[in-house]
Formats: structure tokens, sequence, C-alpha cells
């Protein structure tokens, strides 16, 4: 064999060997949470029922029933649009939440109180604040959009049977209250099992986790519990889901700050 022919015959040896071509933790991140995304792209719309449960250290409960329509994002730069109205108990009976969720820009959200009989717009300061006593804030409430955040791959866990994608996101929005999020997707379904909260100054604040997945119309997943637990309060809100709907009529005019009032 000529020396030609050997080194022709090695360079293809080694080109089968190596991978055609190695993602960057920074692309793995972001092709992770792609990946996620697309699961949910085309509901359209969807409305559910759901109970939220607050739990403080000591073991009292507080229970409140609510309903969330949404309607899926449209355009560039913007993301989904969705309707929070409590049904009880009276103290927050007709309480009404709307969030326009953004990517780069602050979310637009609008909380009407009933006791005011006036419709409040939140102030970008103000959405790390809790939702009506909750553990979760009015950022949490406004979703997870995939352009709201860089994302970096850490590694891949096990938890139980689930195996995890455990990706770094930081926020790329202004006034944020977390300096970073670790989310955890599942590799079979690709799917968020958990979100881990650190606050500006980098201490683990808060872990929400999502559990009991179900499948609808063989396309969209939806984890029918959701439990945050505030690790510096001790406090804990748990959100169980009944039946979701997609492809409902609802009025886009429902899904304006004015119209809060009446719904």
């Amino acid at each position: 064999m000529t020396v030609r022919k050997t080194t022709l015959a090695a360079v293809a040896a080694l080109t089968i060997a190596l991978p055609a071509y190695a993602e960057t933790p920074q692309e793995k991140g972001y092709a992770i949470a792609e990946r996620n995304d697309l699961t949910d792209a085309g509901f359209s719309t969807s409305t559910v029922e759901l109970t939220m449960t607050l739990a403080d250290p000591s073991g009292r409960t507080t229970t409140r029933e609510l309903r969330i329509d949404t309607r899926e994002k449209e355009g560039e730069g913007n993301g989904d649009r969705s309707v929070t109205v409590f049904y009880s108990p009276p103290d927050v009976e007709g309480t009404a939440l709307l969030t326009h969720s953004r990517i780069l820009e602050s979310d637009d959200q609008w909380l009407y109180l009933p006791a005011l009989r006036r419709t409040k717009r939140i102030s970008s300061a103000n959405k790390s604040g809790p939702f009506v006593g909750s553990e979760f804030s009015f950022e949490d409430i406004a979703g997870a959009e995939l352009g709201k955040y860089s994302y970096t791959y850490l590694e891949t866990v096990m938890d139980g049977d689930l195996e995890l994608d455990r990706v770094e996101c930081i926020p790329a929005y202004e006034r944020s209250g977390y300096s970073k999020i670790h989310c955890y997707f599942d590799t079979d379904v690709f799917q968020a099992r958990k979100f881990e909260f650190y606050d500006r100054g980098g201490q683990h604040l808060k872990t929400l986790i999502l559990d009991d997945y179900r499948q609808y119309d063989d396309a969209y997943w939806r984890a029918h519990r959701q439990t945050m637990t505030n690790h510096i309060t001790g406090k804990t809100t748990v959100l169980e889901f009944n039946a979701f709907e997609f492809g409902v009529d609802l009025d886009e005019r429902d899904f304006e700050p004015d119209a809060l009032e009446r719904l």
C-alpha cells in the first residue's frame, strides 16, 4: 500500500469515528428547550378549571377554585394570552388576571380587584411579587416562552424512572426576579418536570414540580398537578387541574383589559 492510500484510509477511519457535528452546551440547551416548545405548537385555544391549595408550614390550608382560558401566541415577539378568573372563596371571588406574554419585553399584566371595582396594571417592578398570596409570582403565571431565556445544557440525570436533561435558563428580559432557573426536561416525551428558581442573589428560592401528565388528541401534554415550594418560608401552593378542553371558542375581546370586570 502506498503512503497516499494509507493516509486516505486513516482519514476515512477518523471521519467515521468522529461525530459529524459537536454541539456546544448552549446549542444543546436551546435544542432541548425548543423541542419542548414544539410539542405544544398548534393548540390554538384551551380552557381548564382547577383548584389552588395554599399550605403554610404548620399544615393549615386554604383552597380556591379558578379557571384559566388561553389563546396561543400569534406573531413574532408575542407569547400566549391568558385570563385567570377566581370563583371561590368569597374573599377572592371575581378576581381576574389578564396576561399578554412577551418575549424580550416585559409581559403585560392586568389585575381586576372586585372589592375596588377596578383594573390595575402590574408594573414590571412588581412581577416578582406573589400572585394572590400564593407561592407563584406574577412572573411565573406569565409562562416560559422559548425566546425569553438563554440556555445551557448542564447534565442528564435520573429522577426515579425518569431520565431528565438539566438545562440552565437565564432570563433575557429585564427585571426578572430570578438570576437563573434550572429546568429539567424528560428525554421521553420532552416535557418539563421540574424548575428550580434562584433569586437575584443566587439563593435557591423555590422549586416547582410538575406531574400527572396526560396527553390530549395524541398531541398536547399537560401536567395535572403542579407543586410550588418556597424554601425560604416553607409554604407550598398546589394546583390540581381538571380535564383541559382544546379548540374552544374564546372571544378575542375577552383577552383585553376592559373585559376583566365583565368576566
